[in-house]
């Protein structure tokens, strides 16, 4: 496979993770209206203390936060493809964590209908690409 082949694939990949993982935080501050699954903030603290039911509530409302805070920063690190692979790793363990969150709280049957395992898994995919064309990372490789 050369180069070439995997260019848009690769950028289809990381659109749709970070689109993916965006479109999450929009619904917990209620940007989709009637057809959001939290709907607002409140909402997604109660789901993320089911999530988290082995933490004490003061941790578990520190890791709403902390996932909402980098639910924002890797989906746009790979959006504009800067420090590519940090943001690549870092949502495919994250994903990791909120798919091993969900299984443990929900059952098997969540994280798979939600597709994390399948986010988790193309992230780390794209975590090992050796370059990424599309990038900031990219264009910034070039003046080396």
């Amino acid at each position: 496979m050369t180069d070439k082949n995997i260019q848009f694939p690769q950028l289809f990949l990381r659109l749709a993770i970070s689109i993916t993982m965006l479109s999450a935080v929009a619904d917990r501050f209620g940007f989709w209206g009637k057809n959001s699954a939290w709907g607002n903030w409140e909402n997604f603290e109660t789901y993320t203390r089911k999530l988290t039911f082995f933490l004490p509530e003061g941790l578990s409302t520190f890791s709403a936060y902390t996932a909402t805070f980098f639910e924002i920063l890797f989906p746009l690190m790979l959006l504009i493809g800067w420090k590519t692979r940090i943001g690549a790793y870092g949502a495919g363990f994250l994903l990791l964590v909120f798919a091993l969150s969900m299984t443990m709280a929900l059952g098997v049957k969540a994280p798979l209908d939600y597709s994390v395992w399948v986010g988790s898994a193309g992230a780390f995919l794209l975590a090992v690409q050796p370059k990424y064309s599309f990038s900031i990372d990219h264009l910034t490789n070039k003046n080396k």
